[in-house]
């Protein structure tokens, strides 16, 4: 019998990340099927006050990336987020993804109650390597990639729920 691992937890990131790409792919071959320049799915925002598929990209690789170097203590590597098509958005994954994967399960296992703060806007919070892997990065991951899927749906990409999983049936 196996048990779960923070090195096993954190190795399902990339998944994430993979099924974030499937459902780009669909986004990017509408467009050129319907004859929509690409600009106008990458910058599409659900609300005015939300952001576009860019950021949302950027986001969810952002958190991807980050997770194991924040629940080890290690620095993280930093990106300058100029993506401004659909092939930066999967270079900016594939390295997210390296990048996820580059800390080695031994630095991770064990990690689960290790105490930090982030600075997040005027606040810190408190958090433990589970709690910031399950309570914070998860949810947020799934958010961005949520949002994604939404602002491509909206735009008439026709996507559904297996393709939220990566076209997984």
């Amino acid at each position: 019998m196996s048990t779960l691992s923070m090195s096993n937890a954190v190795g399902a990131l990339p998944r994430l990340l993979d099924n974030l790409e499937h459902i780009l792919r669909i986004g990017e071959a509408n467009a050129k099927e319907r004859g929509i320049d690409p600009s106008i799915f990458l910058n599409a925002r659900l609300a005015p006050d939300m952001h576009h598929l860019i950021k949302q990209v950027q986001i969810a690789s952002s958190l991807t990336k980050m997770a194991p170097y924040r629940i080890t203590g290690m620095e993280p590597p930093a990106y300058e987020e100029t993506e401004t098509t659909f092939n930066d958005l999967y270079v900016l994954i594939a390295k997210a993804k390296a990048d996820c994967m580059a800390v080695p399960a031994s630095d991770l296992d064990g990690k689960e109650g290790r105490k930090f703060v982030l600075k997040m806007g005027p606040r810190d919070m408190d958090f433990t390597g589970i709690s910031y892997l399950s309570g914070f990065t998860l949810p947020n991951i799934h958010f961005h990639i949520t949002t994604a899927y939404n602002i491509l749906r909206h735009n008439g990409v026709p996507l559904g729920k297996a393709d939220y999983f990566g076209g997984m049936t």
